[in-house]
């Protein structure tokens, strides 16, 4: 399922295209099936115009395969209850299959290991998948056990009431121990497979950056952050700090690969309350290529 506000007049399948990682013709096949509502009311043409401040809705996503392949690949699970899990995903890991990546996913793995005791809200092509993290982003990723616990994280994630820490190391040294970077986020004009910070076709985006530590890295300066996420959007980090000119190290697409770990971005705490009212707290140690490159702390701090 998915839910957007209109921020702006447009066609309704352009905006859900823009806004969204659904392509026009798959939306075209939703408006056919009656998958896609605007103010709760079923839309029939494709050609719909949609106002600011609509309410767009559509009720089932297309499945690309009509099946998945489990595999025995092996899970860093570092919690499991009855109702989700909590995962230590590696840097390199596609989490769900999409074009060019059907197999090695983080569902195939959970397929293998869950098989039929995984959410399918989001289709079969994402079992238990309640929130994504980047391919090359390592860290802690949640998976729901049960359409129940799907729904309810979903609502969690809307309200922004999981706390999720990221650390990262950047290019440079960030002079300003803390930075809140409110900037909104949308797809890059000349770059579909980017995102940038713009003011068109964009959602708003907030990230709390705090310094931790200065290092040098084959003698040039980066720096260790601590990035709060107040909003989740496609890419988020990697383009605020991008945007002020201090890069993930190693970041293929917003800066230049140094070798096959790629970012240094890691999802290392999470946090929220679970369905039983329990406070819950995780952390995921980091990857040990950052932590060997944490050591190299630079001598004029």
């Amino acid at each position: 399922m998915l839910k957007l506000t209109v921020k702006y007049a447009e066609r309704i399948d352009k905006y859900i295209a823009n806004n969204s990682e659904i392509t026009r013709n798959d939306i075209q096949t939703l408006i056919d099936e009656g998958a896609v509502f605007v103010n709760g009311v079923k839309i029939n043409k494709n050609k719909y115009i949609v106002k600011e401040n609509d309410e767009i809705e559509v009720i089932k996503l297309l499945d690309k395969q009509t099946s998945v392949e489990s595999q025995n690949i092996p899970l860093d699970i570092i919690y499991e209850c009855d109702d989700y899990l909590i995962i230590n995903k590696p840097s390199g890991m596609v989490v769900h299959p999409a074009p060019g990546h059907h197999e090695n996913t983080l569902v195939n793995a959970l397929m293998y290991h869950f098989k039929n005791n995984l959410s399918n809200v989001n289709g079969l092509l994402r079992l238990g998948i309640v929130h994504r993290i980047d391919k090359d982003t390592s860290g802690l990723l949640l998976v729901a056990k049960n359409n129940k616990a799907h729904n309810y994280f979903a609502s969690l994630l809307k309200q922004h009431e999981i706390k999720r820490t990221y650390y990262a190391i950047c290019d440079n040294k960030i002079p300003n121990k803390i930075l809140h970077l409110d900037l909104p986020i949308g797809r890059d004009s000349k770059n579909r497979q980017k995102f940038a910070v713009t003011e068109q076709n964009s959602k708003n985006a907030y990230t709390i950056v705090e310094v931790l530590k200065y290092l040098e890295i084959n003698g040039k300066d980066k720096t260790l952050v601590k990035c709060n996420l107040k909003t989740g959007r496609t890419h988020q980090i990697r383009v605020h700090l991008n945007y002020i000119k201090h890069p993930v190290y190693g970041d293929p697409i917003y800066n230049k690969t140094v070798d096959d770990f790629n970012q240094r971005l890691h999802a290392k705490e999470m946090e929220f309350i679970d369905l039983h009212g329990n406070k819950m707290h995780f952390e995921a140690p980091l990857p040990q290529i950052m932590e060997q490159e944490i050591q190299l702390e630079k001598t004029n701090n």
